[in-house]
């Protein structure tokens, strides 16, 4: 039986970058484990790293390309948005957190890792938020 497939959220990824070596971590042991992403993450990831940690456009090419060789991307599509809106009306999530739930369940995920979202929340009987840096 394979493992259960896994989504990674943005928050999760940017520990990668951390000087919080517990988190960077366990960060790295998640990504290192396998999971989906989204394009929408990418966009988070490239929109942090320019802004708050003012890297550079090379580094932070270099960094999506890493990520990218190690989680296959779930594209945003009009299906993403329209299942996105139906569990944020459903759930009360921000339409942004919405939108990486709705790219979860697309890519037939079980688990979504994020550390913004409601630890042990389960999304249409498939989906559970987990929390991993939660104690």
């Amino acid at each position: 039986m394979p493992a259960p497939k896994v989504f990674i959220d943005t928050n999760i990824l940017l520990y990668l970058l951390s000087t919080d070596t517990n988190k960077a971590d366990r960060a790295e042991t998640i990504v290192r484990g396998g999971g989906l992403i989204s394009v929408q993450v990418l966009n988070e990831m490239a929109n942090v790293a320019r802004r708050k940690l003012a890297m550079s456009w090379i580094e932070i090419n270099e960094v999506l390309a890493l990520i990218r060789s190690l989680c296959p991307a779930e594209p945003l599509t009009i299906e993403t948005h329209d299942r996105g809106r139906l569990v944020a009306e459903r759930y009360g999530l921000s339409v942004y957190d919405a939108m990486i739930v709705a790219a979860a369940l697309l890519g037939g995920c079980e688990t979504l890792y994020s550390e913004d979202m409601q630890d042990g929340l389960v999304i249409d009987h498939q989906l559970s938020i987990c929390n991993p840096f939660a104690t």
